[in-house]
């Protein structure tokens, strides 16, 4: 409910700003099929107060009209979006939600863009309005995604689930605004016919007995990527989850008293960060001391520059700031050429905990749990996963990068961190 007292006057009548940044209308019109004065009072999203006059003049002048006119102003396309998923929840044409998921997922990338791992961006269609975007725009969209699926950011199989939510809203807005045109027309799918995402040759995981020399080569060329890398075959979680962890401040990601981790934000392009991960999620993880003993060694040794140990982060750059998206890939490219491994890529942690833990015997209720790759249904029972039970699970997982997990290891797989006088206590 609209608050009149917080509202503000704008220069256009009837048109009041709101404190969260859009706009309230009002008005009262005399409908002629009825000869009654109807009500019309409206929160719009836009923080534009010539554009709220517009669409409350429109809507006047439907209701002088007696017939159901299309509007005259058009919605942007992210909130034309968003009010399309909202009435199909209410139909319950979306019963599901695995399938509101989906949906929302997939209007992030539609709304606001597509950043790969490759640093590449593609603009999409959010501040356009609906009845402007046609053919043209759709194809530069999809050109620019044909981009992301060739440097191996996407398969073309997801990309084909975006276009098919497209279709389906773009088609909507032809039908509701009477638009002589259909952007998605005759818009092809992704050619999927030649798409290996992952194969035997290449399977971007790594086998139980590859982890611990994989680990231990890292740790001695690049120490400073290590805990990072520890954490992401640990957890399985995402480098976008780990990249904007804070290890100190008001709002600490990691508690250490605790031995918790909170997941919470993801980061994907330059200094934006989502409060959510990419799964619109957010939970914690409980860790085992293992795993504590590594980030306490990495804060206390391996934050090296003043804006590092000036920073937050858990895992900053050397600028203090969020590492890079590409940033494990060339390490992780040299040390599997060095142990004659199949190509590996950042992105191949997650896969490897999956594998990791199964080998491990945790079971896969846990194991969503603590990647978080779940459906939004199934989180009301990860939350029955006790923090004993995630502890005992990651310990499973760590044992299998080589005796002793943070500690030094018989064969010198995984080198020896520090001793145990030598660990500091994050601040």
């Amino acid at each position: 409910m609209t608050s009149y007292a917080k509202l503000k006057k704008t220069k256009f009548q009837n048109v009041f700003a709101t404190p969260t940044g859009g706009h309230y209308v009002r008005a009262r019109v005399t409908d002629p099929t009825t000869d009654k004065l109807v009500t019309i009072k409206k929160t719009l999203q836009t923080k534009d107060p010539l554009e709220a006059f517009q669409w409350l003049q429109a809507e006047v002048d439907r209701v002088r009209s007696g017939t159901l006119l299309p509007q005259k102003v058009k919605p942007r396309f992210s909130e034309f979006a968003a009010q399309l998923l909202e009435d199909k929840l209410a139909t319950r044409e979306i019963k599901s939600s695995a399938g509101r998921t989906r949906w929302t997922c997939t209007l992030e990338h539609l709304i606001s863009g597509t950043t790969g791992e490759s640093e590449l961006y593609v603009p999409a269609f959010g501040d356009m309005y609906i009845d402007k975007i046609h053919v043209s725009h759709v194809e530069a969209w999809k050109l620019g995604i044909a981009g992301l699926i060739k440097a191996s950011d996407y398969s073309p199989t997801t990309a084909n689930g975006w276009l098919a939510i497209l279709r389906v809203i773009m088609r909507a807005a032809k039908r509701k605004y009477g638009l002589s045109h259909l952007a998605t027309e005759d818009v092809t799918d992704f050619d999927t016919s030649d798409w290996v995402t992952y194969s035997e040759e290449e399977p971007n995981s790594l086998t139980t007995e590859q982890v611990p020399r994989f680990l231990g080569l890292l740790r001695e060329l690049y120490p400073q990527y290590y805990a990072m890398a520890y954490l992401g075959f640990a957890t399985g979680l995402r480098p976008s989850s780990l990249r904007p962890l804070r290890r100190r401040g008001p709002d600490a990601d990691v508690q250490w008293e605790r031995n918790r981790l909170l997941i919470r934000r993801s980061q994907t392009r330059g200094q934006e960060v989502m409060n959510m991960t990419k799964q619109r999620t957010r939970y914690a993880i409980d860790l085992p001391n293992a795993v504590i003993e590594v980030l306490n060694w990495h804060v206390g040794q391996m934050l090296w520059t003043p804006q590092q140990q000036d920073s937050d982060l858990l895992f900053p750059s050397t600028t203090g700031g969020f590492r890079a998206p590409t940033v494990l890939n060339g390490p992780f490219a040299e040390i599997a050429e060095e142990l004659g491994f199949p190509k590996f890529t950042q992105r191949g942690m997650r896969r490897t905990y999956n594998d990791l833990a199964r080998a491990a015997g945790v079971l896969d209720l846990v194991t969503r749990s603590i990647s978080g790759h779940a459906t939004e249904a199934m989180q009301h029972h990860y939350s029955t996963v006790s923090p004993d039970e995630q502890r005992a699970s990651i310990g499973k997982v760590i044992q299998l990068f080589g005796k002793g997990g943070a500690s030094s290891s018989a064969d010198g797989l995984v080198a020896p961190l520090v001793a145990p006088s030598a660990v500091l206590v994050a601040p």
